[in-house]
């Protein structure tokens, strides 16, 4: 009896250095089930994306489905195959990273103490941490060297270099999801920081929750996509709707799901369990009218600019034309160039496009870039159809924004290919946030001042705007 339980174990040894779900099962079989098949798919998909071509991995998965568990088996059966292989894990904060570093040593360098149980030794021999070297977040291999780092956004990494990288869950909470400033350096770290540490051929896992379309997870889909790089995305969902079941009834029930969703908010339930960025839902523009052909003619020709107040602003000048109270964008100049840049540029985009009158915020610094644009409109471009006036505006810009929103999307039309033409600009619209913090806001303002002139349009007439 004993020798047919060693036997039945030894089998299930050789399938786990073979198999890289044979290795999780072995190791949690009550977890890692055959009938747990959305596990199944992720471990044979992790285990064939070492060996593909593929550069980049991201895993969307929803909480307490064994995502953050299973990277941890698979980095120590990615070591248990080659001890001179090199990881690097980026979590939220040094804890969680060490946490994670720390179930990797102990795991390898348990010692055997029951014949029946299984331990890593068992699979993979060979591979034992190097006496002495064996820190909870910097550890090595007989064999290798740092074979093991864990960071976050306020380590390090200096002097580290990894032919496998793993970021796990960065974004907190929904306030961090809304936090464009954050995003920002976790994308920061992870593109001046963490890739630079990448050795040839190495092989970047993101592992996290879709908590926003501009998240980690987000932005590196869409690099990898701009530049050509060959990647995997697993997406998997808590709930599918067209079947009406559920990812996997026994680690969530739909009964326990639904309560959730009450609990925590549709909003928010939406990120962690079904993938779908918060932001979407919290967006203040929804919708955007499209215009394939322009009015027969125009009651007038009119631009807004709100000019950089600061260093990281943009400038952002709108040139419309004006319709039966609809206002049909013709140009949009989003730059982040200094003055003696956009000043001369424009001033070309309004004689090309014959503006009848200019409006330009005053605020901070506003007015000198007023008077030098009119100058060079009248003496360089010789322009004399554009009257410039220039204003200070008073009014809180987030309260402006958010009241002009519904008149925005109802009554300003946009080329049909507007996002190729204005590409940050209409990211810019598409990703303002009607709560939380946004880190530019340069074109919902400068739009917004669209509407505002138009209100005033109709109520002074477009005879005494235009001068």
């Amino acid at each position: 009896m004993q020798e047919s339980k060693l036997i039945q174990l030894g089998v299930k040894i050789e399938l786990a250095r073979r198999s890289f779900f044979d290795y999780c099962r072995l190791k949690a079989p009550d977890f890692y089930k055959p009938e747990h098949t959305y596990l199944v798919d992720l471990c044979n998909d992790l285990q064939d994306f070492l060996i593909s071509e593929e550069k980049a991995l991201i895993i969307n998965l929803p909480p307490r489905h064994g995502k953050s568990r299973t990277a941890c088996c698979f980095a120590e059966w990615y070591l248990g195959h080659d001890p001179s292989r090199k990881i690097m894990i980026g979590s939220y904060n040094e804890t969680l990273s060490t946490m994670f570093s720390k179930n990797v040593r102990n795991t390898i360098s348990e010692i055997k103490a029951d014949p029946y149980i299984p331990v890593f030794s068992d699979v993979f021999p060979n591979v034992q941490i190097k006496r002495g070297d064996g820190a909870m977040n910097l550890w090595s291999l007989n064999g290798g060297y740092n074979n093991y780092l864990a960071t976050s956004p306020t380590g390090t990494a200096t002097g580290f270099g990894c032919t496998l990288m793993v970021i796990d869950d960065l974004i907190k909470n929904a306030e961090e999801a809304n936090n464009e400033v954050v995003k920002q350096k976790h994308w920061e770290w992870f593109t001046n920081t963490m890739l630079s540490r990448r050795e040839e051929g190495a092989k970047v896992i993101i592992i996290m929750t879709r908590w926003a379309t501009d998240d980690l997870a987000g932005k590196y889909l869409e690099f990898c996509q701009t530049e050509g790089i060959p990647f995997r995305h697993i997406c998997m969902k808590a709930y599918d709707e067209e079947t009406d079941s559920m990812l996997c009834p026994d680690i969530l029930s739909y009964e326990s799901y639904q309560a959730t969703i009450k609990a925590m908010g549709a909003d928010i339930a939406a990120a962690n369990y079904q993938q779908e960025p918060i932001n979407i839902k919290g967006k203040l523009y929804t919708s955007f009218k499209t215009y394939t052909e322009l009015p027969p003619y125009f009651e007038g020709i009119f631009s807004y600019t709100d000019t950089a107040d600061e260093g990281s602003d943009w400038l952002c000048s709108i040139i419309w034309g004006a319709y039966q109270q609809e206002a049909y964008v013709l140009d949009i100049y989003f730059s982040s160039d200094p003055m003696e840049i956009t000043e001369p540029e424009t001033a070309l985009r309004h004689k090309q496009h014959k503006v009848n009158n200019a409006r330009i915020e005053s605020n901070n610094g506003g007015r000198g870039f007023a008077r030098n644009v009119e100058r060079i409109s009248k003496q360089d471009l010789k322009n004399s159809r554009t009257i410039f006036s220039w204003f200070h505006q008073s009014a809180n810009k987030k309260a402006r924004i958010i009241t002009y929103s519904t008149w925005v999307m109802q009554h300003i039309y946009f080329p049909v290919n507007w996002r190729d033409r204005f590409p940050e600009y209409y990211e810019a619209m598409n990703k303002y946030q009607r709560e939380g913090k946004n880190a530019h806001d340069d074109a919902p303002d400068a739009t917004t001042g669209v509407a505002e002139t138009m209100q005033q349009t109709s109520k002074v007439g477009t005879s005494n705007l235009r001068g």
